[in-house]
């Protein structure tokens, strides 16, 4: 494989850094290197991302440590059915003195410097919350006592209560598709770490592990000008530009590309989705993924390492088949890439 060439080192530089940032996550999140891994493609690609998992699985864990070692102020928000849009800009109360009082609110209150939002069980909140997340995440802007406030170097990060069903408002698709990834975090499998997140008093103080965290490992003003020299210094071959266009087609129609799954009648499984933006959001988390390899070019391996985290939400099947959309969506995924030739 070839190294990353650019004249002046930097990318060298910043991939070196982006390594020692994910060990610094590692040492306090054990087992989840594929998720720290997936996470870090997403901060390069300056994405935000939509966790999945069971309660008590190390969601808040890993964002703040993550935040810390990216730098910028975090700031994190319940979800619950009587929270509204007001609720994210302003904090409404009564002073000490018996005054009405007017504070900044969660996204307000750390001005420009907010770098990690992080939604908690957003289905929860009200589709009004859901509306000005996705302006947030589409423009970091928002517009509160009479002016615009920017967020220059933000990144939404949200994740959804999957358990219950009462008093929630699932995501539309539209702002689904606002997601660059959707990450599944579950329960370690390995042992060892298994018992040591339950057994280790370490593991048990979580604000003390986090200060174990390095703080600022990478700088996030850059993190925009980064991601934009990584997206044009790792090229895309005429092969793997035909070979993405033809999982492209696969996902979209599998009935024409001879795909089956047991039980699914495939020309009435995929009513839409897979759009160009979603493919584009494939390409930069794989020319990414291929950057912290240490390649300058796109292989088959970045595309399948990043697929299914990248393009199954986007994917919008028959109501039928919606009931079993995580397992569906999984086998879709996995059977694309088991019909299409790589090169």
């Amino acid at each position: 494989m070839h190294a990353i060439a650019d004249t002046d080192g930097a990318l060298a530089q910043w991939r070196a850094r982006a390594l020692d940032f994910e060990n610094a996550v590692g040492r306090i999140v054990l087992g989840q290197e594929r998720v720290i891994r997936l996470l870090t493609i997403a901060v390069f690609a300056r994405g935000h991302v939509l966790l999945e998992g069971d309660v008590g699985v190390g969601k808040t864990t890993l964002l703040r440590a993550l935040a810390r070692a990216i730098g910028g102020a975090y700031e994190r928000v319940e979800g619950t059915i009587d929270l509204m849009p007001a609720d994210l800009v302003y904090d409404a109360r009564v002073g000490e003195d018996g005054r009405p009082r007017v504070d900044p609110g969660p996204l307000l209150r750390r001005g420009p410097e907010l770098s990690v939002f992080f939604f908690n069980e957003i289905n929860r909140a009200r589709p009004q919350v859901h509306a000005m997340l996705l302006r947030l995440m589409a423009e970091r802007t928002v517009a509160a006592f009479g002016r615009e406030y920017v967020f220059p170097f933000l990144q939404v990060f949200a994740d959804r209560n999957r358990v219950e069903r009462e008093e929630t408002f699932e995501l539309p698709a539209a702002a689904r598709d606002r997601f660059f990834m959707e990450v599944q975090v579950k329960a370690p499998e390995d042992f060892a770490a298994r018992r040591a997140l339950v057994f280790e008093p370490r593991f048990h103080d979580t604000d003390r592990l986090i200060a174990e965290v390095p703080e600022a490992v990478i700088d996030h003003r850059n993190l925009d000008q980064v991601a934009r020299e990584i997206q044009n210094a790792i090229p895309a071959s005429d092969a793997i530009v035909a070979y993405t266009i033809a999982l492209w087609d696969a996902i979209r129609t599998p009935d024409r590309a001879g795909i089956t799954l047991p039980g699914v009648r495939m020309d009435r499984l995929v009513q839409g989705g897979a759009s160009p933006r979603g493919m584009s959001f494939l390409i930069r988390a794989a020319r990414v993924r291929a950057w912290l390899e240490g390649r300058e070019i796109i292989v088959p391996e970045d595309l399948r390492a990043v697929f299914p985290e990248v393009m199954a939400h986007r994917i919008f099947f028959d109501p039928v088949y919606e009931m079993r959309r995580e397992e569906i969506a999984a086998d879709l995924c996995r059977a694309a890439f088991a019909t299409v030739p790589a090169p």
